[in-house]
């Protein structure tokens, strides 16, 4: 398989000394020789081969190349910047280095779930192999924008949206972070390397669920939150109870009985895991009241 490969070129100010030089030959002959149809055809020669000359010069900038074929051969790519004379036979197609955004919008896609959700990418990428993205692909701008799409409804197909029951359990899209970036990445990469095409850097630029059901997992959510916070909130009222007791009865404040241990229990739950503020009564009697 053939590869990108460098070729010769020609400082540009050599053609344009050539061309001035058979531009100026040219015209001596018509002007001060005389009139044959020899010296005629001559200069008329000179004239056309100069401007035919004038085809092969070639103006690089910086971040572009150009890449150079005959008569349907790849001749090399020409990469450094400046001003250079060529072939005039050559077909040149210019391509440019420079990094390139591509912000795709979100698309409607199942997670691994089976969840609707949208999804969004932004890609940051350039042509690193000139051959590869002028004779690979038809379009490598349009290559890349097809391949982007493709490579984030498979990352989507692999993971969840959340996990609901446990966020350390797997990854998912929303809590993934950087491991999901860069399996979008390596997904990309190897997708766009027939194109000679350089992934500098994949992100995901929007992530929901979609409209039918965005209501449904919204309350969802809270729900889970919900669940989780009184959870958090029993866990320390218990370890707040515990250490009640502990202390009262290491330092023989108080002896209680299992059935006033239990009824301290309960108010100090009441109290400790109630949504409102309680309004605590005084026991101004005995305990036996």
């Amino acid at each position: 398989m053939e590869r990108e490969r460098m070729t010769s070129r020609t400082s540009g100010y050599m053609g344009i000394l050539a061309i001035i030089v058979l531009l100026a030959v040219g015209i001596s002959g018509l002007v001060f020789l005389p009139q044959t149809v020899v010296n005629i055809v001559f200069s008329l020669v000179c004239i056309v081969f100069s401007v035919f000359t004038g085809l092969g010069l070639l103006v690089i900038n910086p971040n572009e190349s150009a890449v150079l074929v005959l008569f349907g051969a790849y001749q090399g790519t020409i990469k450094t910047n400046g001003f250079f004379w060529v072939n005039p036979f050559y077909v040149k197609k210019k391509i440019s280095l420079r990094a390139r955004n591509l912000n795709r919008d979100p698309i409607k896609v199942n997670d691994r779930l089976g969840n609707p959700i949208m999804i969004g990418c932004v890609l940051v990428w350039r042509v690193k192999d000139t051959f590869k993205a002028a004779f690979e692909v038809d379009d490598y701008a349009h290559f890349v924008d097809i391949q982007s799409e493709s490579a984030t409804r498979k990352l989507a197909g692999h993971y969840a949206y959340d996990n609901f029951d446990d966020e350390q359990k797997e990854v998912t899209l929303r809590a993934g972070g950087e491991e999901v970036h860069q399996a979008l990445e390596t997904e990309l990469a190897e997708r766009l390397a027939m194109a000679g095409i350089e992934v500098l850097e994949a992100r995901i630029s929007y992530l929901a669920y979609a409209s039918e059901i965005a209501g449904a997992m919204l309350r969802r959510q809270q729900a889970t939150a919900v669940v989780a916070a009184r959870t958090k909130i029993v866990e320390g009222a218990v370890s707040m109870v515990e250490l009640a007791l502990d202390h009262l009865s290491k330092k023989h404040i108080i002896d209680l009985d299992e059935d006033k241990k239990a009824t301290m229990v309960s108010n100090l739950m009441v109290v400790l895991c109630s949504d409102k503020d309680t309004t605590p009564v005084v026991n101004t009697g005995t305990l036996h009241q």
